[in-house]
């Protein structure tokens, strides 16, 4: 057309954008939008405007759809609904529902919002669970009398669900009058999405009393519904329906059961008996179970797919790339993780945000804090990524410059959830940082996300490490309904401050709010008892365990032993340890060793000291120890032997000889001088 000097029109052009568009085609895009702006056609038509509003959105671009839709002489309620649902598809829902505000605020007859509007305005209220605003444009919704498409009406349910409310969503569907398969296809969804098969099954027979028949997306609906609350039989049941009503041809309802049974843990079924069984696997259901693996910490399973996919040749998508990258993460499987890093680069899709967030977090798990941050600074953000980073600092000690990160994170315009606050009071715990605690807790109250469990009990951590046990205590008294986790760290913080009583009494509100103590909390309330050297406290706890079928591991022992060897309780701390259904490690030996120093019991010690080297020969404390005790009791030739096994292995020994007089060990720190004429000054 350009070539036979044929001038666009205000007709032309919106079509030739939208086919940019949706082929992401941005470069291309950008020389189209420099032509039509010398032309004059923005200025003098909305919808050119609005198209290339749609269009710089489409390509991530949305602050460059904002530019246009500013210089725009007249805004149509296209071009405002272009903007608002760009910012909701670029994960900007703030500034979706601000803009929706603003043009029910100045918009004539012809800027009202119309249903599309709507719909990428609860789009926005459901991503931001701002219930509040949802009700609101609900209601305006049903004053102005805009027409409620389906698309519209499952959009309002959405809303309801991520807002965490399905009994609203349930009412917003009872007002439908004309229930079509959208309708109900949507409140199944809700209830599914909640596990709630029971209500999910009633509805399914419900829909088809009135006349509409379910297809492949309702029946996976139910499978997931199955899924999440772990209804297996139920599940199981609903499977034998699909086969008699033929619906296991439809591909979703295939992928819907493999993801079931995933679920389930019952992966031989959906191995063997579904996913070998299809003849024609396509690369979704290749997908499915590479993902599910993944989610339901099958690391190796989902690793030996994976490469079974390459090996095929068979696509996988970018769920799958995500679903692989973190299973390298959990495994440690850094060399694959890096291929799989190449491979992203080389086929243009590090700048999914997924696939980033993913390999910031396998690459800051590994330690390699470098790469992390290259990634990061290079990815397109979202508030994920942003927390990913933050999390790998803070996990990794570097506590401080996970402040700094999330300092960053504030100053460039993120809005930072319920995640990321965890994540930095954990941060605070670790660097005793009462006062950026204190600033979180009172940006968690402005926004309203102190009623949320993990961070209530996150802020019970932070002020128990910071010393501030009162408010600690304040707020754990406010949690209403109080997890595991939540009494756990309430336990915690009263043993590191050596307040055992306070600890004990913990516990036992604890089992009287009907809350099942874990392994987690055993070692709080021992800790607490080695902490104030409660010996016959802490044998009753010890023995508790078995009451609720837990079984004591290597740090319930290690407590224990730590607790009997400091009350001088030696050899029954010794019988415990050789008592051991499992193997002590190094770790519990050397806390009895550490005992039999405190007691300055050396012969003791020193057999001690000997199992601790058979358990842990690697480790060179412990030849350190037992060279010390053999000085100590002036077996200078054996401390020798000990020496020079130690020049063996690399350790540098101390320059420290010990004398003993009136059953006192004294040191001298220029000793190496004498020890090879040890013999000629030994008394």
């Amino acid at each position: 057309m350009r070539m036979s000097y044929i001038l666009p029109t205000h007709f032309t052009i919106p079509l030739v954008v939208a086919s940019n568009a949706e082929l992401l085609l941005l470069k291309r895009g950008m020389e189209i939008h420099g032509l039509v702006t010398k032309l004059g056609f923005i200025a003098g038509n909305s919808a050119v405007g609005s198209s290339f509003i749609y269009f710089y959105s489409m390509c991530g671009c949305v602050e460059d759809a904002a530019l246009v839709f500013d210089k725009m002489p007249m805004r149509d309620v296209v071009a405002w609904t272009a903007l608002v649902i760009g910012y909701v598809q670029n994960d900007e829902s703030e500034k979706g529902l601000e803009h929706l505000c603003e043009m029910h605020r100045i918009g004539g007859d012809g800027e009202r919002p119309n249903s599309r509007t709507l719909e990428g305005g609860f789009q926005a209220c459901g991503n931001l669970g701002a219930l509040l605003e949802g009700k609101c444009l609900h209601g305006l919704a049903v004053k102005t009398g805009v027409v409620f498409t389906n698309v519209v009406q499952s959009s309002v349910l959405s809303m309801y669900t991520k807002c965490g409310t399905p009994g609203e969503a349930y009412l917003s569907f009872c007002e439908v009058d004309h229930k079509d398969l959208i309708s109900w296809t949507s409140i199944i969804s809700v209830y599914s999405r909640y596990g709630l098969s029971s209500e999910c099954l009633h509805l399914f027979w419900q829909m088809q009393v009135t006349g509409v028949y379910p297809d492949g997306v309702v029946i996976s609906c139910l499978l997931r519904g199955f899924g999440n609350s772990m209804r297996v039989s139920e599940g199981k049941v609903f499977h034998g329906i699909i086969l008699r009503r033929n619906y296991i041809t439809d591909q979703m309802v295939k992928n819907a059961l493999l993801s079931m049974y995933c679920r389930f843990g019952l992966f031989s079924i959906a191995e063997k008996k579904l996913f070998d069984r299809v003849r024609d696997r396509d690369k979704e259901l290749w997908n499915t179970m590479v993902f599910e693996y993944s989610k339901v910490g099958q690391e190796s399973r989902c690793l030996e797919l994976f490469t079974e996919m390459q090996h095929l040749g068979i696509e996988f998508d970018s769920n799958s790339l995500v679903s692989v990258i973190s299973s390298c993460s959990r495994l440690g499987a850094i060399r694959l993780g890096r291929s799989l890093h190449c491979y992203v680069i080389k086929s243009l899709m590090h700048e999914n945000v997924s696939i980033a967030n993913s390999l910031i977090d396998m690459y800051g798990k590994s330690g390699n804090s470098v790469i992390a941050w290259k990634i990061f600074s290079r990815a397109r953000k979202d508030t994920v990524t942003w927390n990913t980073l933050i999390s790998s600092y803070s996990h990794s000690g570097r506590s401080t410059d996970a402040l700094g990160l999330f300092d960053k994170m504030v100053s460039e315009g993120f809005k930072p959830n319920v995640a990321t606050l965890v994540t930095i009071l954990s941060a605070c715990s670790h660097i005793a940082s009462l006062e950026k605690g204190e600033q979180i807790h009172s940006y968690a109250k402005d926004e309203g996300f102190e009623l949320d469990i993990s961070l209530s009990t996150a802020l019970v951590d932070m002020y128990a490490k910071c010393g501030q046990l009162d408010k600690s205590r304040k707020i754990f008294d406010a949690i209403k309904e109080k997890d595991a986790i939540s009494w756990n760290v309430m336990i915690s913080g009263y043993g590191m401050h050596g307040d055992a009583e306070s600890a004990i009494e913990i516990f036992q509100q604890m089992k009287q709010s009907n809350v099942r103590p874990n392994e987690l909390t055993f070692l709080a309330v021992l800790s607490a008892c080695t902490h104030a050297g409660l010996v016959r406290e802490g044998k009753c706890f010890f023995d508790r365990m078995r009451n609720y079928a837990l079984s004591p591991n290597l740090k319930h022992y290690s407590c224990m032993v730590d607790l009997l060897g400091r009350s001088g309780n030696l050899h029954e701390a010794e019988d415990l340890v050789l008592s051991m259904p499992i193997a002590p490690d190094g770790g519990i030996w050397g806390s009895l060793l550490s005992a039999c120093k405190i007691h300055n019991n050396a012969e003791f010690g020193i057999r001690v000291a000997k199992h601790a080297i058979e358990a842990d020969p690697e480790n060179e404390g412990y030849y350190v120890m037992i060279a010390d005790l053999y000085l100590s009791l002036g077996r200078w030739e054996e401390a020798e032997n000990v020496r020079a096994k130690m020049k063996e292995m690399g350790v540098r020994t101390r320059a420290v000889g010990w004398f003993q007089a009136c059953n006192i060990v004294l040191s001298h720190p220029k000793s190496s001088l004498y020890l090879e004429n040890s013999q000629e000054w030994q008394l």
